[in-house]
């Protein structure tokens, strides 16, 4: 199991606001080092716990039944799907995608093939149904939850393998962008008003950008 008291690593970032640029920035060099979030098949299962891709009941489940080297293995093939598509997206950001891309997505969609969601109707809010559950007139809120089969470890891809599906189907790829940090790689989708967000956040390159700015500034007038 993870040790997080001894991981050096900072936590996973999530500040791409999409799923799918967020599992392709699960490398990346926020400031001056490359940091790998999905190294072994622990890092795996703690960054879709965090994610919110996969319920705690299931990873729980692998984590305790998998045969050994298993969830490893699905890392690495995790990481290959992460880095076989990332190419992909540095060829589209910017503008519009291209009709050739559907041949390009063939190898997800070969994945994709193995999904298994299906669905389930439950009571939309449980709390208040259960102060109801003697009333038969008192009306019920049903809702559509998806859920999935959870047949084999290799499973664990197809949250991640949706996620970039969903990129590719949902996302104006004008309006995807690499952060302007220097050294910075991370990716994230503009959805300000203006299309105007030039950084991973605010609080790590844009700050580093302003207290950039500001240095220069000084320079400057001790020059004059």
């Amino acid at each position: 199991m993870l040790d997080l008291m001894k991981d050096t690593r900072p936590a996973p970032l999530f500040v791409a606001d999409s799923m799918g640029l967020d599992f392709l920035n699960s490398i990346a060099v926020p400031a001056d080092t490359e940091i790998e979030w999905l190294s072994s098949g622990e890092d795996l299962l703690h960054w879709l716990k965090l994610a919110g891709l996969v319920p705690d009941d299931v990873l729980n489940s692998f984590r305790k039944g998998a045969l050994p080297g298993q969830l490893d293995a699905v890392a690495a093939q995790a990481r290959a799907l992460r880095d076989w598509f990332k190419p992909f997206v540095y060829k589209h950001m910017g503008g519009s995608i291209k009709r050739d891309a559907l041949e390009e997505l063939g190898p997800l969609n070969q994945l994709l093939v193995r999904e298994q969601e299906f669905g389930q109707i439950v009571v939309r809010d449980v709390s208040t149904e259960q102060e109801h559950d003697r009333d038969d007139e008192a009306p019920l809120s049903l809702a559509w939850r998806p859920q999935r089969h959870w047949q084999s470890a290799e499973a664990l891809l197809l949250p991640l393998a949706r996620s970039l599906a969903e990129l590719v189907c949902n996302e104006d790829f004008t309006y995807v962008r690499s952060c302007e940090g220097p050294g910075c790689t991370l990716l994230f989708a503009d959805h300000t008003r203006g299309r105007a967000r030039r950084w991973c956040s605010m609080a790590a390159c844009g700050n580093r950008a302003k207290q950039a700015a500001h240095r220069n500034r000084l320079r400057e007038q001790r020059k004059v």
